[in-house]
């Protein structure tokens, strides 16, 4: 059954006789969204920040909160969930270009205190999410912490210790298995090869050169104002405001961010195009490899480093995605980054929600990658 949540239309009336195929790409958009949110266990809220060159166009649906039925704005709050991960590359990849780190640079160099068993990974795996490493979000102790207090404050630079006497899941570079524990790592040796913080790495690297004012890495639960409302979605039961449910401090550089769509589209233009990084290392960023980002992206997903390429049938963009508790994050531009998109929902879907919804969600990513691709008058 559908939840009747009120519809925020397109901000720019369409008034073309025979709509031109941007026009059409966007209309076919915003039935998407308008669907999606309609549709069981879907979000309260999206909204769809498409930018070509200086021209933005914002295409929202629902509401940013079911209490007060406020429209989502660009300038809202949002957890980025695992689109984290690509800032934490970006911060690597920034230090590569400075000569503070290498690719192969391993863990055993910079973190020798890490079990021995590890000391042969590379940041290069790291980003690559083929380093073997065993995901400290899925062990026991760590959920059971969790499940006692969901704003347990965790010591962000202690999170591997949880899966310390665990040895790789597999040799490094022979498979590709996501993992939280490989940014955490990647955090760990930009700091070590700087003497600053993660925090402090992510101000002077990529906040200010890419002109972010509104994107914070919070230890806390508590969610800077305005913000979109996140919600778990379990029909036939009420929407559950999940928002501040838990603490940032237990996801760190692998998925604690705060941003809002406006900044986020900064970041993946500045970082898809390879703004702040060398023309080397952008050319490895970019050797694709199998794998899916999660949840997966539009499109035929490849990996490469703290990147994916998402190729649909309107073109290929390249990006990140991200899911959390109360919310699901697509950011994507093209490679040269005069193009991108950010697609935010207040709800989380991933592959162990409906599949319906996921492949709902898909079908509407992969026409925001056309709309936003799409030539003619918008």
């Amino acid at each position: 059954m559908s939840k009747p949540l009120p519809l925020v239309a397109l901000l720019c009336a369409l008034t073309l006789a025979a709509p031109a195929p941007a026009a059409a790409a966007t209309n076919d958009l915003q039935h998407r969204l308008n669907a999606l949110v309609n549709a069981d266990g879907g979000p309260p809220g999206v909204i769809v920040v498409l930018r070509s060159g200086d021209h933005t166009r914002v295409l929202r649906a629902g509401t940013a909160d079911l209490a007060h039925h406020r429209p989502i704005d660009p300038a809202d709050h949002t957890r980025v969930a695992s689109t984290a991960k690509a800032f934490s590359g970006a911060v690597a990849l920034s230090l590569v270009r400075r000569g503070r780190l290498g690719l192969d640079d391993t863990i055993g160099d910079r973190l020798p205190r890490l079990p021995a068993a590890w000391h042969a990974v590379t940041l290069r795996r790291l980003l690559q999410h083929t380093s073997g490493l065993p995901d400290y979000s899925e062990d026991e102790a760590f959920r059971d912490l969790l499940r006692a207090d969901p704003h347990h404050v965790f010591d962000p630079r202690r999170l591997l210790d949880f899966v310390a006497d665990k040895p790789l899941n597999f040799a490094p570079g022979s498979t590709y298995r996501y993992s939280n524990s490989d940014n955490i790592a990647v955090a760990l040796m930009a700091e070590q090869a700087t003497g600053r913080t993660y925090d402090a790495l992510l101000r002077r690297e990529v906040y200010g050169p890419l002109r972010l004012h509104e994107t914070s890495l919070p230890l806390g639960y508590e969610m800077p104002e305005p913000y979109m409302r996140g919600y778990a979605m379990d029909p036939p039961n009420p929407p559950e405001d999940v928002s501040e449910l838990f603490g940032a401090s237990g996801l760190w550089a692998s998925g604690g961010i705060v941003s809002t769509p406006r900044d986020l589209t900064r970041f993946i233009r500045g970082y898809a195009s390879g703004a702040l990084t060398s023309k080397d290392a952008l050319s490895q960023q970019r050797h694709w490899i199998r794998g899916s980002s999660e949840p997966a992206g539009p499109g035929e997903n490849r990996v490469g480093l703290a990147i994916f390429r998402y190729r649909t049938r309107c073109g290929t963009v390249l990006g990140h995605t991200g899911n959390t508790a109360g919310y699901t994050q697509l950011m994507a531009a093209t490679p040269d980054g005069s193009r991108s998109l950010t697609f935010t929902i207040t709800t989380q879907v991933n592959r162990d929600t409906p599949p319906g919804l996921l492949k709902q969600l898909r079908a509407a990513e992969e026409d925001a990658v056309c709309a936003l691709l799409a030539k003619g008058k918008h």
